[in-house]
């Protein structure tokens, strides 16, 4: 390992994307001088990976791998911890033409059960043939594989004992697999995405040089999960692919001191990095005014927002406290994209902020028109909406309402898309891949919105949807209303439908909150109720849980499937508690 950071010139010819495989990509990159960067939870440096140095150990292990007698295609499972290891691996396999597989390194799903019976179900189902942990992950891995047929599992140490075969590499290439991408299950079962070098390549050239404008003096910062594709195409394979250095905070680091990330960015002087709106929120409750006197985040030109639901609100917030530290809030880009799509569907402009379209939600519910209206006192029949911006090149966007039919500008519906960036389909998985992709190769995306002069507005999750009375609600709507309460944070809300005794729908809201006394716990039930019943016009049982109680997905997003799950065994197993029947409330 290099012992100073790489620099953030790499001394070659900038060249944006444009590479037939990662492979290529990877041997150009490593003419220069930059790479990545690793650091702990105290900001200090612990590791630098030049891609001089990546390539070189990278075709080393390859050999390696080739020992194994794997056949080309083979998938090589990779725990993907934030680590030079990693990395070193997933680009060994692009040299040995095997495909690699990461999973998810975050053991907040629940129990270390739970994970390891997910670690089992991902090595299953991408038939993988080898399978690499780091130490510290490897006794859940050994666990998860159990009587699985894998040729060979271990922590890198055990690969770098293995024996070279000696024969020519043959690195994959354009009309190979890249890599299979789980996705995070927020709404369904993990599935995984076939992600193609071809597509892969369109769109980290479009990302660079459309989404994100690359210029010499770049530098990127990341506490993104590798296991996600926004934390891993974009800033592991996207930095590579425009040689371009980038810094990075472990994600379990940055939930515990998620300042770190703003003084990377500070000290290493970094223009780009992203984030969902929860790690925005989570900076600004945490910094107080000497925390923001000591940062300088001048050079930082693009602050992406995108992989959940944008909240301006909250960014808002980000913004309005780090003003005086050099943060402009004209960097916020908000970005809309999938695994599906490799990674980036569309991306608002450069150097322009969040642009916020004021609607009707009422009008919104009732007929999917997103009607605009005046920039009134935020209540909860105003929704902001925020535009996602244009699609990249190559790419078709359609909106269509339950029957398919193409539906014009304000018209809310589900989100298509089509475009060399999309995926051929689920690995090993026929029936999945027929549900969310047609013959003419339109992809089905799940999600709703409506596009605005010729931009994509997203307003949520189709099978999030709420269905009460024969309305369309947003659950949204009923979160926004228990976010203004003083006694529940911004992300502390889950708001989703049961069944109730005769079939109808109940809408049902579980709420974190830190009150004990039990009159306070019922006075705030009572405000929400008459809120919820004021503004969405609609009844609403309300469950009051302990803070850390709402389900996540590994990339951090709200489960409101898991919520719902969660609450019904509840109900299930304690009649008597505050999990009572939603008709009771």
């Amino acid at each position: 390992m290099e012992t100073t950071a790489s620099p953030t010139d790499s001394r070659l010819p900038l060249h944006l994307g444009g590479f037939t495989s990662l492979a290529a990509a990877l041997d150009y990159a490593a003419g220069g001088r930059t790479g990545y960067n690793f650091h702990d939870g105290r900001g200090q440096r612990y590791a630098t990976l030049t891609y001089a140095e990546l390539r070189a150990r990278a075709l080393e292990l390859a050999g390696r791998l080739s020992g194994l007698g794997l056949e080309r295609g083979a998938r090589v499972a990779l725990v993907a911890d934030t680590n030079p290891e990693f990395i070193r691996f997933f680009f060994a396999c692009q040299y040995a033409g095997l495909v690699p597989v990461p999973l998810s390194a975050s053991l907040h799903l629940g129990s270390q059960r739970a994970y390891v019976a997910q670690l089992r179900q991902l090595l299953v189902s991408c038939g993988a043939d080898a399978a690499m942990a780091p130490p510290a992950f490897l006794g859940y891995l050994t666990e998860a594989a159990d009587g699985l047929p894998l040729r060979f599992l271990g922590e890198p140490a055990a690969f770098d004992d293995l024996a070279p075969s000696g024969e020519e590499l043959r690195p994959l290439g354009p009309d190979d697999i890249a890599f299979l991408q789980y996705t995070s299950g927020t709404t369904r079962f993990v599935r995984g995405v076939v992600v193609t070098q071809a597509a892969l390549m369109h769109n980290l050239t479009g990302i660079l040089r459309v989404g994100l404008g690359i210029r010499p003096g770049d530098r990127a910062v990341s506490w993104l999960p590798y296991y996600h594709d926004m934390g891993f195409v974009g800033f592991v394979l996207a930095p590579m692919a425009s040689q371009t250095s980038v810094d990075y905070l472990n994600p379990t680091e940055f939930a515990k001191r998620p300042l770190q990330w703003l003084s990377l960015i500070s000290a290493s002087r970094a223009t780009i990095a992203f984030s969902p709106t929860f790690g925005y929120e989570l900076c600004a409750r945490r910094l107080r005014r000497e925390d923001v006197d000591r940062l300088d985040l001048g050079a930082w030109r693009v602050a992406g927002v995108g992989a959940e639901m944008i909240r301006p609100d909250a960014l808002e917030q980000f913004a309005d406290q780090l003003a005086p530290a050099g943060f402009d809030r004209r960097a916020f880009m908000a970005c809309y994209g999938m695994a599906e799509c490799s990674l980036a569907v569309s991306f608002s402009p450069l150097d322009t902020g969040l642009r916020v379209d004021l609607i009707d939600r009422r009008r919104l519910a009732e007929s999917r028109v997103a009607l605009p209206v005046d920039d009134t006192p935020r209540h909860a029949e105003v929704g902001r909406f925020v535009n996602c911006g244009r699609p990249l090149p190559g790419f078709e966007i359609e909106v269509r309402d339950e029957d398919g039919r193409v539906l014009p500008a304000r018209r809310c519906g589900t989100v298509f898309v089509r475009g060399p960036s999309v995926s051929p389909g689920y690995f090993a998985d026929a029936a999945a891949t027929a549900e969310i992709l047609s013959p003419e190769g339109w992809l089905d995306t799940g999600d709703l919105g409506y596009h605005l002069d010729g931009s994509l507005v997203i307003t949520g999750r189709r099978k999030d949807l709420l269905i009460i009375n024969g309305r369309n609600i947003w659950p949204q709507d009923l979160e926004f209303i228990a976010a203004q309460e003083s006694e529940v944070s911004g992300r502390a809300a889950a708001a989703f439908s049961v069944s109730g005794p005769d079939g109808e729908e109940l809408a049902v809201m579980v709420v974190q909150c830190r009150l004990v006394d039990p009159a306070r716990r019922a006075k705030l039930v009572e405000r929400l109720q008459t809120a919820i019943l004021r503004e969405i016009g609609v009844r609403c049982a309300i469950e009051l849980v302990p803070p850390h109680t709402l389900p996540r997905t590994s990339s951090g997003k709200l489960s409101r499937a898991g919520a719902r799950a969660d609450y019904l065994k509840r109900l299930e197993g304690a009649p008597a508690a505050e999990a009572c029947s939603p008709r009771s409330r």
